[in-house]
């Protein structure tokens, strides 16, 4: 069995880029290239069906990754209904996270949100919002 994840043995600082007041960060799903949102709301890593989609046609989501489903809350405070999934790889520049639960959302335009389950696997984060820096320690 993999372990959760792999941690360097030096900090991490990432560039974030921030656009109408949001952060994003690059990330990479199973060896795809992704932007995602820094939301320290969010409990789970969540896409939408457009990026599940494209990952599905890679072969880099497969019917053994699926999980099931959930009900979750939105933002709006509405009640939806997600497919659970297991992705293989999260990885942030040099840090390596296996087996990250993240949801997909039933919308196209539904943003990439990189949220709890994957971030408090990574331990202490640090953000510098003067610089749009996030730091992995």
């Amino acid at each position: 069995r993999r372990p959760t994840s792999i941690k360097s043995s030096r900090k991490t600082t990432i560039k974030m880029t921030k656009r109408s007041g949001v952060y994003f960060i690059p990330c990479k799903i199973n060896g795809s290239e992704m932007e995602f949102i820094f939301d320290t709301g969010a409990s789970d890593i969540t896409m939408s069906l457009t990026e599940a989609t494209f990952l599905y046609k890679q072969g880099t989501l497969t019917d053994d990754d699926f999980i099931g489903t959930q009900q979750y809350q939105i933002a709006n405070g509405e009640i939806e209904e997600g497919t659970v999934v297991k992705l293989k790889t999260v990885e942030i520049r040099n840090r390596t996270l296996y087996n990250v639960q993240a949801s997909i959302v039933h919308n196209l335009q539904a943003p990439l949100l990189l949220g709890q389950s994957a971030l408090n696997k990574f331990g202490k984060i640090s953000i510098d919002y003067n610089n749009g820096e996030i730091t992995f320690e």
